[in-house]
């Protein structure tokens, strides 16, 4: 992948029969604030250092990406990648780096030591400020909902934010060790944004993956929290594999990625009811769409950039979602929203929706959460999804609500 060889920095004689042992987590255990860590089911990275920057200008991402990559063939890594994060609005800067050097292992599920449970937080005397308030939140919602009832538009995603601000600098190895260690199975992030800010997290959202001709995107949308009761659990599952709320906002958000892909790939294949994930907080409807890419130029980030925003973070109708957004949320979004990931020169990459995630700055932490508003939502409940969303941030901190 790069001119540094894939690694698991500590060998022993238990990593030499099983190579994995070790190998992804020790990665995890090498990230220092400022460097881009990301762990996907499919692999680790670490990038070591910055070749080059992608520019912001007037050309289409994509194209940035690409004559980024191409220029590094030629004067930096024999394998170049890019890796970051895009904003929700795909106008702003986005923040994607080739690396100087790029430490690869497999996923963090294949490495057993990542079994071992991290270090709990420091006891911490966090100060909590939502924005909106939970009230101004809820009255959102329920501005929204009257909106569809009149036939505005069908759905909306608002998202509302926890401003938490410590005494002492936060450390970031600590959560993201955390974050991984909660949840190995999902995509787990820790990349700089601006100097001095990071963007971390832990998304189960797989917005798209391209391979070769193989082409995966794993849409999430309907879902309840986990209970820590095992016979409450299944039955929260159990009813969300049968909400007609939350299946119709599932279908729109299937749909929609459907229709996205069909334009890219032959073969599409679209299971016709969702199945279950879990996370450690919550469970999610979801859809894996499978299909061959049509043409060879078309890159992972292409895909993706075709994909967003979906219905699962923005709505639909997209315009007037996006408007209602504007106009509902007293915050900029940001990265929340948009995609972590990691692409190369020859198109193959994984593109993953941000969220479950923060923007770190010295003392402070921003966490988002949003919920998808239909007609049949209510403020109260959808309050309630977003407040469960936070505790999969608020657990590896150690602060409540």
């Amino acid at each position: 992948m790069s001119t540094a060889p894939e690694v698991a920095t500590h060998v022993t004689t238990a990593e030499q029969a099983h190579p994995a042992v070790g190998a992804a987590t020790a990665l995890l255990d090498a990230y220092t604030p400022g460097e881009r860590f990301l762990a996907t089911p499919t692999r680790t990275l670490l990038t070591e250092g910055v070749h080059a920057h992608v520019p912001h200008d007037e050309r289409p991402l994509p194209h940035r990406i690409a004559a980024t990559l191409a220029d590094a063939r030629r004067t930096g890594p024999a394998k170049p990648y890019v890796v970051g994060a895009i904003p929700f609005d795909h106008t702003a800067p986005a923040a994607l780096a080739v690396p100087r050097a790029l430490r690869t292992a497999p996923p963090l599920t294949a490495d057993p030591l990542i079994a071992l449970p991290a270090d709990p937080p420091d006891a911490t005397d966090w100060r909590i400020r939502p924005v909106p308030s939970p009230e101004a939140y809820g009255a959102g919602v329920a501005s929204a909902v009257e909106r569809m009832w009149r036939g505005d538009f069908s759905k909306v995603v608002l998202a509302r934010t926890l401003e938490l601000t410590a005494q002492a600098p936060l450390d970031l190895p600590v959560m993201l060790q955390r974050l991984a260690r909660r949840d190995p199975s999902g995509y787990t992030f820790a990349l700089p944004t601006a100097p001095g800010r990071t963007l971390i997290g832990a998304s189960p959202e797989l917005l798209v993956s391209r391979r070769g001709h193989q082409v995966v995107a794993n849409p999430l949308a309907g879902s309840t929290p986990r209970s820590d009761d095992l016979a409450e659990d299944v039955r929260r599952a159990a009813a969300l594999l049968e909400s007609a709320k939350d299946l119709h906002e599932h279908a729109v958000v299937v749909d929609a990625v459907h229709q996205a892909l069909a334009s890219f790939c032959t073969d599409l294949t679209v299971p016709a009811r969702p199945t279950l994930i879990r996370t450690a907080t919550m469970w999610h409807l979801s859809t894996t769409v499978t299909g061959t890419v049509a043409s060879p130029d078309t890159s992972a980030l292409e895909l993706a950039c075709a994909l967003h925003p979906t219905p699962a973070v923005c709505g639909t109708p997209t315009a007037t979602a996006r408007e209602v957004i504007r106009e509902t949320e007293p915050f900029d979004r940001g990265f929340f929203t948009g995609m972590v990931g990691w692409g190369d020169a020859n198109g193959d990459g994984e593109w993953v929706v941000t969220i479950r995630c923060a923007e770190a700055e010295e003392r402070s932490l921003r966490l988002y959460a949003g919920a998808g508003v239909v007609a049949a939502s209510e403020p109260e409940a959808e309050t309630a999804e977003t407040g469960a969303k936070f505790r999969t941030f608020l657990n590896a901190v150690g602060a409540e609500l």
